[in-house]
């Protein structure tokens, strides 16, 4: 592909290829770079004047694209412009800057946590064309276009046509010399009526605000929300006092809403979320501010102490009907069941809870209405709540285990059984052993019949089998029994983080185990006699993981000692040296020439570590699809961690690839 050539509309997100920070030519990147500030000076152009080619969604991944290759494009800091010849320039009172947007809550709170207001200033954000209406003495003069921010067209003889102007400002506001800026908007009702030739309401508005002949503007309206006094700079005390002058003016105004802090945001903008469909003009999301006035930042080109937090394809309204209590060893963890919602392509109707306090941090009923998302390889989870109805109900929460009948355990964020010889909970321990140490031809099915006819209660009693003990299962022989306890032999030497991670501790893999080998626990002795406040100073830990950890240990010891004091498991040393050494991976979708696991194993045995999850820190992101838009893609390219496909990897295992990160 040419390295001017425009992708074309509806191929963007896939084109979002990573960046290689440390491999990739210089001259590639100017030319990717070049490329993405075609693309967006082109779709902004079409955007601004009514013709929109591609949706925000594939607009907001070009921007963030060119924001991770160049951070300091001169692009990115510039504003939009619409571009219409015939209509005389005029200058702005009030510069019409562009937003900071927050795509998710996620982002809202990074940038409320920089920005703690006593109190939020929310409004919709209206998706139509700005216009900036200048008054003298109260008098209406002029009707000036967005243009490039500083000047634009002045459409004054079509915007006296629009609904929503006042050309004489009541007596009380007769001393009124300034800007009043809003958004010119088709009502949905209008474009139904007729424009419905048109692909949208601000299409459709754009084309009509800027004709000649002004045909037209008389069905489009004008709704404001922000204005400035040129003669005295005090004329608004605050951001509310603007909105209340604008009503007592007589304008159409914003709705608006103050919010006491960010959580209350997020839970307003599901509630705007759940009643969209019902405003009669179309919005994108919500503008967040400060009451406070700040005359400086509002004559930035994008001012920061405001954003526009907007609404996503990944997120949607829907009722929670019910709570599930997922079963995984000792753990029962809530699933909510919710009317059937499309999410990016997808219907979703089960979502994460993740634990109790999250219910009750959220405040959670059957028969919620609340926002639920889904976003990249993200499972869908519960977002925030939209509102409790009057007959909402109070989730029940199990208080005795299925299996045992033994009391359950809530510590908020866990609920659990706590008889370690539940026998749900040894057999998921069994099958979580067997699995991290592949032991071959012993499966769940054989696990549980050794189970329930007493011959294995603990991984320790896998290593106290006898082939005439596995031949009293039925329908098995003398070769496959022989077959097993080969295989459960075979596995002597294995990692410590192998060794703990197939102890099924909750929420303690082979990964986590790997941090306390780098903090110096890295052997069983130190591991058992470790503090909770130990391991909780450890990176990624903390006092909850360190406390279930050093319980899972101790619940455990027994059979940690048998194993190795009876030489069924010997620990292996750490290797130092390698091809590899001091280096992370993490691997992500297929393998064309072994297993993943497979890889994993090569990535240990020559010095380096491997991890689950894309996080800072991390030195190779493998994955034979570079170019796709996935979660983990996409995460590698925002912290600059160098991307590689398996014949790569593979180079660097051999010594003839570059080891440089």
């Amino acid at each position: 592909m040419d390295e001017y050539t425009l992708f074309p509309p509806g191929e963007i997100e896939g084109r979002q290829e990573i960046l290689k920070t440390e491999k990739i030519d210089m001259k590639e990147k100017k030319s990717e770079i070049t490329r993405l500030e075609k693309q967006i000076l082109r779709y902004q152009n079409s955007y601004y004047n009514g013709e929109g080619e591609i949706s925000d969604e594939e607009f907001d991944a070009l921007w963030d694209r060119l924001k991770i290759l160049d951070p300091d494009n001169s692009l990115l800091k510039k504003v939009g412009a619409d571009n219409s010849d015939g209509f005389p320039k005029a200058e702005h009172i009030l510069p019409m800057g562009s937003q900071e947007k927050a795509a998710n809550p996620e982002e809202f709170y990074r940038w409320a946590e920089k920005h703690k207001y006593r109190e939020y200033l929310v409004q919709y954000k209206l998706d139509g064309a700005s216009i900036e209406l200048q008054y003298l003495q109260g008098e209406f003069k002029k009707a000036v276009t967005r243009g490039d921010g500083k000047t634009g067209d002045d459409i004054t003889p079509n915007a006296r046509k629009m609904k929503g102007i006042v050309f004489s400002l009541p007596k009380d506001f007769s001393d009124f010399t300034g800007g009043i800026r809003g958004e010119v908007l088709m009502f949905h009702q209008v474009h139904k009526d007729l424009y419905s030739d048109k692909a949208n309401c601000r299409n459709a508005a754009n084309g009509l605000m800027k004709r000649k002949d002004g045909i037209g503007a008389e069905n489009l309206n004008i709704i404001c929300y922000d204005a400035m006094a040129l003669e005295n700079e005090k004329y608004f005390p605050d951001e509310k006092s603007k909105i209340e002058w604008l009503k007592s003016a007589g304008f159409n105004t914003v709705e608006m809403k103050i919010c006491p802090d960010a959580r209350a945001v997020v839970e307003y903008r599901g509630h705007v979320m759940d009643i969209r469909n019902s405003i009669p003009f179309d919005i994108d999301g919500l503008v967040v501010k400060e009451n406070r006035i700040d005359p400086e930042d509002m004559k930035r080109a994008r001012p920061d102490r405001q954003i526009a937090f907007k609404f996503s394809l990944e997120e949607a309204v829907t009722v929670l009907r019910t709570v599930e209590w997922s079963e995984s060893g000792a753990t029962y963890t809530p699933v909510a069941i919710v009317d059937p919602v499309k999410l990016a392509g997808t219907t979703v109707q089960r979502a994460s809870l993740a634990n109790w306090n999250t219910i009750k941090a959220l405040n959670l009923k059957i028969g919620s209405r609340v926002v639920i998302t889904k976003r990249g390889e993200i499972i869908p989870k519960i977002e925030s709540l939209v509102e409790n109805p009057p007959d909402s109900l109070e989730i029940t929460v199990p208080d005795k285990c299925d299996t045992c009948g033994s009391s359950l355990v809530n510590e908020g964020t866990r609920l659990f059984c706590p008889n370690k010889n539940c026998g749900k909970r040894v057999l998921h321990q069994l099958e979580k052993w067997v699995s991290v140490l592949e032991i071959k031809e012993l499966g769940p099915a054989i696990l549980n019949r050794l189970f329930s006819q007493g011959l294995v209660k603990s991984i320790l009693d896998l290593y106290l089998l006898k082939e005439s003990d596995l031949c009293e299962i039925e329908r098995m022989g003398e070769l496959s029994a022989g077959k097993i306890i080969k295989n459960i032999h075979g596995k002597k030497e294995i990692p410590l983080s192998s060794f703990i991670g197939g102890l099924d501790i909750e929420g303690i893999g082979e990964v986590l185990v790997e941090k306390l080998e780098e903090a110096g626990f890295d052997t069983v002795e130190k591991l058992l006699s470790a503090s909770k406040q130990e391991i909780a100073a450890v990176y990624q830990f903390g006092e909850i993981t360190a406390s279930v950890l050093t319980e899972g240990l101790n619940e455990n010891r027994d059979v940690i000692l048998g194993l190795i004091n009876r030489g069924f498991i010997k620990i292996q040393g750490k290797t130092k040296t390698g091809n590899l050494s001091g280096k992370s991976f993490c691997f992500t979708g297929e393998l064309d020439t072994m297993k993943r696991s497979e890889a994993e194993n090569i990535v240990k045995a020559n010095g380096g570590s491997v991890k689950s999850s894309v996080s800072k820190g991390l030195s190779f992101l493998v994955t034979n699809t570079p170019e796709s838009g996935s979660s983990k893609n996409k995460k590698a390219a925002e912290l600059n961690i160098t991307i590689i496909t398996e014949s790569e990897f593979l180079a660097l295992v051999n010594g003839t690839g570059s080891n440089n990160k």
